[in-house]
């Protein structure tokens, strides 16, 4: 494709403006080559009719000067004063060039035996031919120009395709091509070298992914692990008597457990590609939002709020339930987490999920970063990656998020899942 940022554009920019530079230098040279050679014509045939007069008037004193269709002669003796137009009698001796009208003339004036002698030759037709022959060649620079430009885009399409070539296959390139090198397709020296640093960089990323998914792997794995043990130490304790003061604190280490569960998997599932995320069951909403509601609901302990839940089971989403709890998980507990007293209403339609509250809200200035990752206001209470992780989400399955808040008067999120 021909596109005028491209590097084929820039060659054949480049090959017309050469063409048309060229082409304007030699139609220069050639017009001004031409002109200076009529003009020498011009004068030698000048030169040649008035030493002949001269000649013939040394011989016969009443000789007349020449005067023909293109030629016209005068002579005036020393001290005379008439027989001369006057736009000739003003010309000191040389060549001149005069007009009279619409006629050119190229004028000789001498001075011979107390003699002044001058002599016309009409160029009329010759400065017409000029014309004619500059407007030729005007047109052949502009052939030159277009045959520059097309024989540009031509050569310039031979020129990059070896870099188009490698850009299709570094575009094309899948993970499992890695280990096969580019360099082994391209022969020219600069296309070679480039397709070396292709591979040297594309070994450095394999390598550099390698790490972080055996990384990732290994941490997952030691990290349920570990949750794994608490969570069955804290179904043992809480199966012994205890003082209700001593259960509430298993019971926080559990929810504390089951949280980390819970974000550990949206994390390793927010890291795998786009592909492996959207794939997924059909997800009820309604059920995932009561769901929450009721783990989330320790978080109001006494507080005096009220809640109110309103769904629609008729939405259904085709998306990984785990990361759609996640999703709802960080809505509501922002939700019962900021507000002291007051409602707080989940309300899930058809089309989208609005969680609202009436709790300390959002400061101003803070609104544009609240999908910050790590982003935290002088009121913030957590790790502040509550809400990226709510957009990270949404922008992986394409929903909408949208948040309204203002200070001391609550906050409403609501995503939108057309």
């Amino acid at each position: 494709m021909f596109r005028l940022h491209s590097l084929r554009a820039r060659v054949a920019l480049y090959f017309a403006a050469f063409g048309a530079l060229l082409s304007l230098v030699m139609a220069v040279m050639m017009y001004q080559s031409a002109h200076d050679l009529s003009v020498r014509l011009v004068d030698e045939t000048l030169t040649a009719e008035l030493d002949d007069y001269i000649a013939r008037r040394g011989r016969n004193p009443h000789s007349l000067p020449p005067a023909t269709v293109t030629l016209q002669g005068y002579v005036r003796k020393a001290g005379e004063t008439d027989g001369v137009p006057d736009y000739l009698a003003r010309l000191p001796p040389g060549r001149h060039e005069v007009r009279v009208g619409t006629l050119f003339y190229r004028a000789a004036v001498l001075d011979r035996d107390n003699a002044r002698y001058y002599l016309l030759y009409d160029i009329s037709l010759k400065l017409k031919r000029e014309q004619r022959f500059a407007q030729q060649l005007s047109i052949v620079a502009v052939a030159m120009t277009l045959l520059s430009a097309l024989l540009g885009i031509f050569l310039s399409g031979a020129a990059v395709a070896p870099v188009a070539d490698l850009a299709a296959r570094v575009r094309h390139r899948r993970p499992e091509d890695w280990g096969q090198p580019l360099v082994e397709h391209f022969h020219d020296r600069e296309i070679e070298e480039l397709a070396g640093v292709f591979d040297r960089q594309l070994g450095r990323m394999r390598a550099f992914m390698e790490r972080e998914r055996a990384f990732g792997a290994d941490m997952s794995h030691e990290l349920r692990t570990a949750l794994a043990v608490i969570l069955s130490a804290t179904e043992v304790l809480l199966d012994d008597t205890l003082s209700d003061k001593q259960k509430a604190r298993v019971q926080r280490i559990e929810r504390a457990a089951r949280d980390m569960a819970e974000l550990g998997t949206a994390l390793l599932l927010m890291a795998r590609e786009e592909h492996s995320l959207a794939a997924g069951g059909d997800c009820v909403l309604a059920e995932v939002v009561r769901n929450v509601v009721e783990k989330q609901r320790h978080l109001l302990g006494s507080k005096p709020v009220e809640v109110e839940v309103h769904t629609n089971p008729e939405l259904i989403l085709f998306a990984d339930a785990g990361v759609v709890e996640i999703l709802v998980s960080n809505l509501v507990r922002n939700a019962f987490s900021y507000t002291a007293a007051g409602t707080v209403v989940v309300l899930q339609d058809a089309h989208s999920l609005t969680v609202s509250d009436t709790g300390k809200g959002i400061p101003g200035h803070a609104i544009e970063q609240v999908f910050i990752r790590h982003f935290r206001d002088m009121t913030s209470e957590g790790a502040g990656i509550g809400l990226s992780l709510v957009k990270r989400i949404c922008d992986r399955y394409g929903w909408r998020v949208n948040l309204e808040s203002s200070e001391r008067q609550g906050t409403t999120v609501k995503v939108s899942f057309d």
